[in-house]
């Protein structure tokens, strides 16, 4: 199955956050929304070709709008068998609180359920502070007894 031809029901996801206030989509930001959003959290400037290419190329979107103003948003990266990477899973600091965040990552998760595999690995890079949310989920910190340091280079 094509990963454009999930659906919530696929996924069966419990959103409850999400009520008539907002939209839950599993859609593509636009480039200049998901630009906007990444500076309201203090991610610095990111090149719109660059932007395009990465969301293009992502296995799994998933957006909350509030109105037409995207409000929330989170991804799934990755070669989509082995290895499955959630990236920028991000709220609005004007709608932080209010269970976004969780409505996004119950809808990541519903996805990986459907699509990793035995053996596959799902990873992820909690920003500061968020470690306890993504521990909900079952995400590990490292280092710990058995696995050694999670290691990342910006450019």
């Amino acid at each position: 199955m094509s990963h454009t031809a999930l659906n919530l029901n696929n996924l069966k996801t419990e959103v409850k956050v999400l009520a008539d206030k907002y939209k839950l989509a599993l859609t593509c930001p636009t480039v200049k929304d998901f630009l906007v959003l990444r500076n309201k959290v203090g991610w610095g400037e990111l090149d719109a070709n660059l932007a395009e290419m990465s969301l293009t190329n992502s296995l799994f979107h998933v957006t909350i709008l509030d109105d037409e103003q995207l409000i929330g948003m989170g991804r799934v990266v990755g070669d989509g068998a082995m290895y499955f990477y959630i990236q920028d899973v991000i709220v609005d600091p004007d709608y932080q609180n209010q269970g976004i965040g969780t409505a996004l990552m119950d809808t990541l998760e519903g996805y990986l359920r459907y699509t990793a595999q035995k053996g596959s690995t799902i990873g992820l890079l909690a920003a500061k502070g968020k470690e306890g949310f993504y521990g909900r989920y079952g995400y590990i910190s490292r280092p710990n007894h058995t696995l050694g340091n999670g290691m990342c280079k910006f450019i």
